[in-house]
């Protein structure tokens, strides 16, 4: 009987350890459930950036870390059927007016996209910074690219983002426009949101942190900087001024994953 007994303890032993071993991916490496994913949503000028080598530093320095960081993108939102627009409007539209656990024309709302991802980065294309002058009737749900409305959609967007205190969100301050592609009025008044954003929106201590790709193309300027641009009159940046600004964004977004994403 003692016999019976303890052979059933070795079977027992060598079934947890087999369950065990189950946990780990062929390379000894951990499972899928300690990985951690990341989506970049973006449009062109994140497209830019993103095919400047953003996958391939993730890959080598998950190698060099024995970290497991997955990182996907997509347009966001798609042409169709939303339309080409991710400006304030549009991600409070989509995030804040249309949350829940229900697709909005075909995008993902936040209640889904927390569900899938960790890291969840976001930015808006050059055009948000054709800033008009402020009328003094701000209104949330308005399109019209205003200070006063693009403050109220930010905030609302904070707060949104405060409901999944488990998730880590990333903003880019927004993309700029060349000299020959605005006036200086409006480029001001770019100027003054974003630094509205790195000073006085974004808190530290919360999930929410910034990337200053403003600051990067404009370097303390109103404009996209003729080197960093694409053309005298194309607001997409070159290749470049990729390749620089991707590294500092896979670092970014690191610093961010490891605790450190309130560090200057």
């Amino acid at each position: 009987m003692k016999l019976a007994v303890n052979m059933v303890s070795v079977f027992l032993c060598a079934a947890v350890l087999a369950a065990a071993s189950c946990g780990q991916n062929g390379d000894g490496g951990n499972d899928a459930e300690e990985a951690v994913n990341i989506i970049f949503l973006h449009h062109s000028t994140g497209n830019v950036v993103w095919k400047a080598g953003v996958k391939k530093w993730i890959k080598k320095y998950n190698k060099k870390n024995g970290a497991d960081y997955r990182i996907t993108e997509r347009s966001f939102p798609a042409e169709s059927p939303y339309g080409w627009n991710n400006y304030p409007y549009d991600y409070w539209n989509i995030w804040v007016n249309n949350a829940g656990e229900d697709e909005y024309q075909k995008e993902p709302t936040l209640e889904i996209l927390t569900g899938d991802y960790d890291l969840i980065v976001f930015k808006h294309c050059f055009p948000v910074s054709d800033i008009k002058e402020d009328t003094g009737r701000p209104d949330v749900g308005s399109k019209e690219k205003r200070i006063e409305n693009y403050v109220l959609q930010y905030n609302a967007l904070k707060q949104k983002m405060y409901e999944f205190p488990s998730r880590s969100f990333l903003v880019w301050t927004g993309a700029a426009l060349v000299r020959q592609a605005t006036d200086e009025e409006s480029a001001a008044r770019a100027k003054q949101f974003f630094d509205w954003v790195k000073n006085e929106w974004d808190e530290p201590g919360d999930n929410i942190f910034l990337w200053d790709f403003y600051g990067l193309e404009t370097e303390g300027g109103l404009y996209l900087k003729d080197e960093y641009a694409e053309g005298p009159k194309n607001s997409h940046p070159n290749k470049k001024f990729a390749k620089t600004a991707a590294p500092l964004f896979c670092r970014r977004m690191i610093d961010v994953l490891e605790g450190r994403g309130d560090t200057p």
